[in-house]
């Protein structure tokens, strides 16, 4: 039975929101499947982009409430020193991991219901949170070279998929993200020496490579499977999401304006069915950690989305209304499994048949 956290989800301050259910297109649909990743305009609306702005700035400038002195320092968020100018402030910090488990506002963008509207669509219908990420990117700041995402977070089956919410205008300038074109076709090749990283090992002849992610291309062993390619700037507009999966190669370029930052707030997730060793054990923080002692399955660490699942699975810490906080016998009720479909393998007859087994 999927299990969750024995603790009760810690209730957040923030008002409900309803949002119109996005539904995606026939076209982007296509997009995602052939092109490895897919923007979708406009998804989150100006008030939720206002709301990350201002979330942003008070993280700049330290004045978010973990940021404070009666936080413990081991679990305190990195403060810019007070002797440093509003500018420089905002320089200190550029990027912040997995603080869904500790904000209630990362909880709810991780959980959109826009975003997992089409999420439930590309690798649905059930959709298993797993991470989240928020980049500030100050001019001047360094991108990030060639990689796949599922070389850091593996699932099986293979399911994993980016959404990734510009807060400002992204482009070629500011270092907006690259993709390589169709690349999502590759296997995710292995490293060389990297403990903590993964690869399709299991395929004869595919090579091992070093230096992902490097921002050098010339260490970075993923650049010439990247220029096979066509190499794509993806501009995006506050509110736009990039959902991209896991295996399409992609990168980042320097921020060279002096200016302009280029905020965008990234959830990783998958397939709820599939099964992953990744994420538990994150910075200490025991309280929403689980796994398997005997096959290090950490389904239990992440929050059930959306749909249904056979695996354990984690409740939103915050208490963000998810397929996680529903209750179990009307979420199974509910799920899309319940459907028609063609066939009878008893007499090869063709007719509608429930697709739940008769009891």
């Amino acid at each position: 039975m999927p299990s969750a956290p024995a603790s009760a989800p810690v209730p957040s301050a923030a008002p409900a929101r309803t949002y119109e259910r996005y539904k995606v297109s026939i076209d982007q649909y296509r997009a995602y499947r052939k092109n490895g990743y897919v923007v979708i305009p406009g998804l989150i609306p100006p008030e939720d982009i206002k709301e990350l702005i201002d979330h942003t700035e008070d993280l700049m400038q330290g004045r978010l409430q973990l940021q404070q002195a009666d936080v413990p320092e081991a679990e305190r968020l990195p403060v810019p020193p007070a002797h440093l100018s509003p500018l420089e402030k905002a320089q200190f910090v550029a990027r912040i991991h997995m603080l869904h488990r500790r904000i209630p506002l990362h909880e709810r963008y991780l959980l959109h219901p826009r975003v997992l509207d089409v999420l439930e669509t590309l690798i649905g219908p059930d959709v298993l949170a797993l991470q989240t990420m928020l980049f500030l990117k100050p001019p001047g700041s360094a991108g990030q070279g060639w990689h796949q995402d599922t070389y850091y977070i593996p699932t099986h089956p293979d399911t994993l998929a980016g959404a990734w919410i510009a807060i400002d205008r992204c482009d070629e300038y500011n270092g907006g993200m690259w993709m390589a074109n169709g690349s999502h076709i590759e296997p995710v090749f292995p490293p060389k020496s990297e403990p903590y990283a993964y690869g399709d090992r299991h395929l004869p002849g595919v090579p091992q490579v070093a230096g992902v992610s490097d921002t050098d291309d010339s260490r970075n062993e993923l650049t010439p499977i990247a220029d096979r390619y066509p190499q794509l700037i993806v501009a995006a507009n506050p509110g736009d999401v990039v959902f991209f999966h896991g295996h399409v190669l992609h990168r980042s370029k320097q921020n060279v304006t002096t200016d302009r930052f280029r905020r965008s707030f990234v959830g990783h997730y998958c397939n709820a069915r599939s099964f992953t060793q990744w994420g538990a054990g994150w910075e200490g923080n025991e309280r929403n950690q689980k796994f398997d002692p005997d096959t290090l399955m950490s389904n239990a660490s992440h929050i059930l989305a959306r749909g249904d699942t056979h695996l354990p699975h984690a409740l939103p810490r915050f208490g963000t209304p998810c397929a996680a906080t529903e209750d179990p016998v009307q979420r199974r009720k509910n799920h899309r499994y319940i459907h028609t479909v063609m066939g009878n393998p008893g007499s090869g007859d063709m007719e509608k048949r429930a697709a739940v087994p008769e009891k």
